[in-house]
């Protein structure tokens, strides 16, 4: 039987609570704020994952909200959303707009609350980027191999994560271990606090995923000879931009063109959790892979209880 969506989605009520307790200041464009093409009294919401600590990700994305703002002519207010689900029942609610999703986190956002995917982020060439994810270890816990983790301590972001716990969990079932019983799973709430888990030995196991790596490495505290690594996934599409889909058409025409047009080369990133220098344009084709695992991995991706 497919384990319904109810295993990682909070209720409704707590998962706004949270949302709004997350909510970052505005970033508007006063002249033209309430303009005839602003939903929501003129105001967008962009709800953007956890998938960083928000200290770190709020400074960056608001950078990214002004110059949104100033192409659409609507104020647009960053809101970095407590955890990966509550982006998800925020949408489904109809208090966000716009998400930046991660893959996993999409396929529940497209089917639970009708998000669209417009854009999603490529290199320099404007060839679509791509990660990875991973389950490593340190050298003191003794584990070398992946089979070896079973019964041991074990770090997910979350559960609506695809590297942070889509991947590693599928990695796990091909390994034989149950990714729920044969492991002791722990969820961080972050990629950044997975890492921070398996670093400081709270662990003896966990996800870490290629962006997580370039991020810490670029801040200092990723050395490669700290840390074995036991699984590496295939490449992953990165995450998408989404609009909420029972917005106009010409809404999310005019937020994908204004994404496209974005130079985030422009954005100051000193901590390099930006995923990438533009965005181009996506849809939904390259996340049929990742609903396709979570259907093997018997995830109910329609239900909520």
């Amino acid at each position: 039987m497919r384990r319904s969506v109810t295993w990682f989605l909070a209720s409704s009520a707590a998962a706004l609570v949270l949302l709004s307790a997350c909510g970052s200041n505005s970033s508007a464009n006063s002249s033209t704020g309430s303009g005839s093409q602003c939903p929501n009294n003129g105001t967008v919401r962009f709800g953007v994952e956890p998938f960083d600590d928000a200290a770190q990700l709020e400074p960056v994305y608001e950078q990214i909200g002004s110059l949104l703002s100033a192409k659409l002519g609507c104020t647009v207010q960053i809101i970095v959303t407590s955890n990966y689900t509550a982006e998800v029942e925020a949408m489904r609610a109809k208090k966000l707009e716009m998400g930046e999703f991660g893959p996993l986190g999409y396929v529940f956002a497209h089917k639970l609350a009708g998000a669209i995917p417009v854009a999603t982020f490529a290199d320099k060439s404007g060839l679509p980027l791509t990660y990875t994810a991973s389950i490593v270890t340190t050298p003191n816990t003794g584990i070398k191999t992946l089979a070896q983790v079973a019964g041991h301590t074990f770090a997910y972001s979350d559960p609506a994560s695809t590297s942070g716990h889509l991947f590693p969990a599928y990695a796990l079932k091909s390994a034989g271990i149950d990714p729920n019983t044969g492991i002791k799973p722990e969820y961080a709430g972050s990629h950044s606090a997975s890492f921070l888990a398996i670093t400081n030995h709270k662990v003896d196991a966990g996800e870490l995923n290629s962006d997580t790596i370039a991020s810490t490495t670029k801040q200092g505290l990723y050395k490669a000879s700290n840390y074995v690594t036991l699984w590496t996934s295939q490449q992953i599409p990165q995450d998408p931009i989404t609009v909420r889909g029972d917005l106009p058409n010409s809404f999310r025409q005019k937020v994908a063109q204004a994404l496209w047009s974005i130079d985030l080369s422009q954005v100051t990133d000193p901590k390099g959790v930006l995923i990438g220098p533009k965005m181009i344009p996506q849809t939904n084709a390259p996340y049929q892979q990742i609903e396709d695992l979570a259907v093997q991995l018997n995830l109910d991706l329609t239900a909520i209880g």
